[in-house]
């Protein structure tokens, strides 16, 4: 018959007597800190998110998206019937005669100045106007402001040709002498400055923007009373006109 051999108790010396120490059992029923790990970090709920709000926001940009893509398709498409319909086409601007009736240079640069001008406008379209605001005119020499002056408002109906009269002018203005004392002749540039709206039918477009500059204009300087006429037969104005057409109201 074999012996059974039982592990002895962990036992510590304590000022040279050895004691045994004993490990306590758990006490039963075991509470929540025996069964889990006491170590643990406690549970902290993470925020609720409101699916509902997420899921409306989502399905409100989408429309939003949807219906900006729709205007704009229209937009396109209404555009698109205008062009063919109407063929619309810029209106062209000739420079028909310019005169420097006065021009005096002070030697404290200051300009005196009197220009009278003709400009020939054209609407080539048949049914579509132009409704003008008054036109500022501005003359310049190597960016030498000469004068100022403006044509007055007018409507310009379909293949119409209308004459345009003004007078620029400057009253003594400051200006730098350097780049004007000691010429007999100047180049000259002629930017005209306005707002106009398109009318077609009962349609009127918002009032946009339109700029004409003239250049390759060549005028000599006045000698005595007698006013000095400058050569425009190669003069070329080219005109910038905006049109947006989704800016359509029904007048």
């Amino acid at each position: 018959m074999t012996e059974r051999v039982f592990p002895s108790k962990p036992s510590t010396t304590t000022n040279g007597v050895a004691t045994k120490t004993t490990t306590a059992n758990p006490q039963f029923p075991a509470t929540k800190a025996q069964i889990y790990n006491a170590n643990r970090p406690a549970y902290r709920p993470q925020p609720y998110h409101d699916r509902r709000r997420r899921s409306f926001c989502c399905s409100c940009f989408l429309w939003t998206t949807l219906v900006l893509i729709i205007l704009i398709v229209l937009a396109a498409a209404t555009a698109g019937v205008l062009y063919l319909l109407y063929r619309p086409h810029r209106p062209s601007y000739t420079l028909t005669s310019l005169k420097i009736n006065e021009f005096n240079l002070s030697k404290s640069s200051h300009i005196t100045s009197k220009i009278t001008l003709i400009v020939t406008s054209r609407n080539p379209n048949k049914k579509i106007t132009f409704i003008y605001n008054p036109i500022k005119v501005i003359i310049t020499s190597n960016e030498v402001n000469l004068g100022t002056g403006e044509f007055p408002a007018f409507s310009h109906g379909g293949k119409n040709t209308t004459v345009l009269r003004a007078t620029a002018s400057s009253g003594g203005e400051s200006v730098d002498g350097a780049v004007l004392k000691g010429k007999k002749s100047l180049p000259l540039q002629i930017e005209l400055d306005t707002k106009v709206k398109v009318k077609i039918g009962g349609m009127k477009s918002k009032k946009v923007g339109i700029r004409v500059n003239c250049s390759r204009i060549k005028a000599n300087l006045p000698t005595g009373k007698s006013p000095s006429v400058a050569a425009t037969a190669n003069a070329k104005c080219k005109v910038d006109l905006r049109i947006k057409i989704w800016k359509w109201t029904v007048g």
